[in-house]
């Protein structure tokens, strides 16, 4: 497969941008950390935590530059895979951007998604992070897994394979076994999954729970720091907004055009979408900057943003009587877009019914779904949705 793939060289690549970006640059905000790769490979990686964190910063810190990333990547005769959108970044200042954007501090758990080459999780790592990093193409997890072999692990872990034990089946094998009681937490053991297929609620509530019984208080809630593939960030969004109850924020590296439209589409527009209304049900996004393309190797054919969306509690959730009959609701009403609602939520109740909830609502019996705000959508539900 990849054995005989021929090795990349500095002369047949295109030229991107200095790692270390002239004075005007630096002042971009971070920059989208190239994802790597869709997921599947839980790599559980502790951060050192000796009180020294300047020492070990200046320690572990590397350039993940243009030269290093296809040193990396040679060393695994390994080419970037358009089907898994793997675009590698190259500027470490961006990465350093990026953590600071979720302000990542020691202590924090951080979930990363598809760490290819390791240059996120480094700056992780050195901001004195627990980073469960879940990689999918088992290359690059073992060329993580190879770089970060001498970070200094947890010292006690009595308890984590009895904590595995009782998480059901929701936990693979393979994961129980890697965290068997020993002196120190692997992380070479990888599962064979797609990050939207694997159990990934599951996995955080063992690394949690392993954190908290290492006394670490901060470990109630995790963070998600990811430069994710293009094509699966709507995906990623659907599964980890949810998230509330292990995650505090979520912080990824989207396209430009997707990031912009989950967090600034206004009413009466073509972008207006059910994902807006999901979006803003469970968390509170908020754009923070443009990475430019040139940032990535291979070069995508657009600018990247990061966008943190903070996660709500359950009780902070808008008050719908089935949130799954109110999404129902929703993808119903934007399926006919240019329909009137009183016309596409027929299956629901009358139309005379929904022109009189309308009414009630203080809109127009004619109103189609783009014109709905998502407090629109949480009354007109609870009046026309019987459960």
């Amino acid at each position: 497969m990849c054995t005989g793939t021929r090795p990349l060289s500095l002369q047949s690549l295109p030229p991107v941008s200095p790692t270390t970006p002239p004075r005007s640059q630096t002042t971009l905000k971070p920059t989208l950390p190239a994802h790597n790769s869709t997921a599947g490979t839980p790599l559980y990686i502790a951060c050192a935590t000796n009180g020294s964190r300047s020492r070990s910063r200046s320690r572990n810190r590397s350039p993940d530059d243009y030269q290093s990333t296809l040193q990396a990547l040679n060393s695994k005769g390994r080419v970037p895979r358009k089907s898994l959108g793997q675009h590698y970044m190259l500027n470490s200042d961006i990465n350093e951007q990026l953590a600071s954007a979720a302000r990542v501090e020691e202590g924090d758990v951080v979930l990363e998604i598809g760490p290819g080459t390791g240059s996120l999780t480094n700056v992780l790592l050195n901001a004195g992070a627990f980073v469960l990093a879940i990689e999918k193409d088992p290359y690059m997890a073992s060329l993580v897994s190879e770089r970060f072999a001498s970070t200094e692990r947890f010292k006690k872990t009595n308890n984590l394979g009895r904590r595995a034990s009782h998480l059901g089946e929701g936990v693979s094998h393979n994961l129980k076994r890697s965290f068997k009681a020993s002196e120190k937490i692997t992380f070479s053991k990888v599962l064979k999954e797609d990050f939207v297929k694997c159990h990934i609620h599951s996995h955080m509530k063992l690394l949690l729970g392993s954190k908290k019984s290492l006394d670490h208080p901060k470990s109630r809630y995790a963070k998600v720091v990811s430069n994710i593939p293009f094509n699966i960030s709507t995906e990623v969004v659907k599964l980890l907004l949810p998230m509330g109850d292990i995650f505090s924020e979520v912080v990824l590296l989207l396209q430009e055009e997707t990031a912009v439209r989950l967090v600034q589409s206004s009413l009466r527009t073509s972008e207006y979408r059910p994902i807006n209304i999901f979006v803003n049900f469970y968390s509170d996004p908020e754009y923070k900057f443009k990475v430019p393309r040139t940032n990535f190797f291979p070069q995508p054919n657009v600018d990247a943003a990061v966008v943190i969306f903070k996660l709500k509690q359950a009780a902070d959730y808008p008050r719908v009587s089935s949130t799954k009959s109110f999404f129902s609701m929703v993808n119903s009403a934007f399926n006919g877009k240019r329909k009137m609602l009183r016309k596409s939520l027929q299956h629901i109740c009358t139309s005379i019914e929904i022109e009189e909830a309308l009414g009630s609502v203080g809109l127009p019996a004619t109103s189609r779904p783009e014109e709905l705000t998502m407090d629109d959508f949480v009354k007109l539900h609870n009046l026309i949705v019987k459960v």
